[in-house]
């Protein structure tokens, strides 16, 4: 793996690595060796567990290694798998039952397969183990609205920070914000189409901007001034984690 790949695996979030190289792998677009560097990148190894209580083979109570926990979504018919980036009001990428979007949004991040199972990373140090769980058929955002939807969520933010002055109270955020079009470089997997990738690092952006604006509430002045400026970041996190969610996940990605 280049420098540059790896990198982008430092800013990409984990269930969309497993998304789009998973995806791959079980179409036939890349080898298993290439999958493991990319989803696991600098981590010490990742586990699937949970899928022999699901039926799936194997041991209950022991973790697959993530080869053969792959292996037995394959063997179940798997030809995809999409992700869901769901947050408290908006469980976009989820379509239940409970016990599986509680998880996700525990997480914030998840992955559903095509055949009904879901995992949710769940990380100890340098391990990250998925935990799976029967996941429910599911509503998607459109990659095109997700895009416009972005882009909108981008001005009006910028506008409403701006208005707030920003650059008093968190100037590393009104450089980002002036800087939209330097995006992180993400590198999708084989067979994922420029237009997703790119929208996934449009998505990254917006959440990077988000988590340092609301890192503290330096510079404020009243209870007033903190709620409008988390105001302004609401409808900027929810499009982000839309954005991510189409870019993410191959059902809804336009023919090619």
């Amino acid at each position: 793996m280049s420098v540059e790949e790896f990198e982008s695996v430092e800013t990409t979030p984990e269930a969309l690595r497993l998304a789009w190289w998973v995806t791959a792998w079980l179409r036939g677009d890349a080898v298993t060796d290439l999958v493991l560097d990319a989803v696991i990148g600098p981590d010490a190894t990742h586990t699937v567990s949970g899928l022999a209580e699901l039926g799936l083979g194997g041991e209950d109570g022991v973790a697959d290694t993530l080869v053969t926990g792959l292996g037995r979504l394959r063997s179940e018919g798997a030809s995809l798998v999409g992700v869901a980036f769901p947050a408290e009001g908006d469980p976009v990428g989820l379509g239940g039952p409970r016990a599986f979007n509680d998880a996700a949004l525990e997480a914030g991040e998840a992955v559903v397969s095509d055949v009904g199972i879901g995992l949710v990373p769940v990380r100890v140090g340098a391990v990250v183990d998925w935990q799976a769980h029967p996941a429910q058929r599911r509503q998607l955002p459109d990659v095109g609205e997700a895009d416009r939807a972005l882009r909108l969520a981008l001005t009006e933010s910028a506008t409403a920070l701006a208005e707030l002055d920003v650059a008093r109270w968190r100037p590393e955020v009104a450089d980002q914000l002036m800087n939209l079009r330097h995006r992180p470089t993400l590198h999708g997997a084989p067979g994922v189409m420029s237009r997703c990738v790119e929208l996934a690092a449009g998505g990254v952006q917006a959440r990077g901007i988000v988590d340092v604006a609301l890192e503290d509430e330096g510079g404020s002045v009243t209870a007033s001034e903190m709620t409008q400026r988390r105001d302004a970041l609401v409808g900027l996190d929810r499009a982000a984690r839309r954005a991510l969610t189409a870019a993410g996940s191959p059902e809804v990605w336009p023919p090619a």
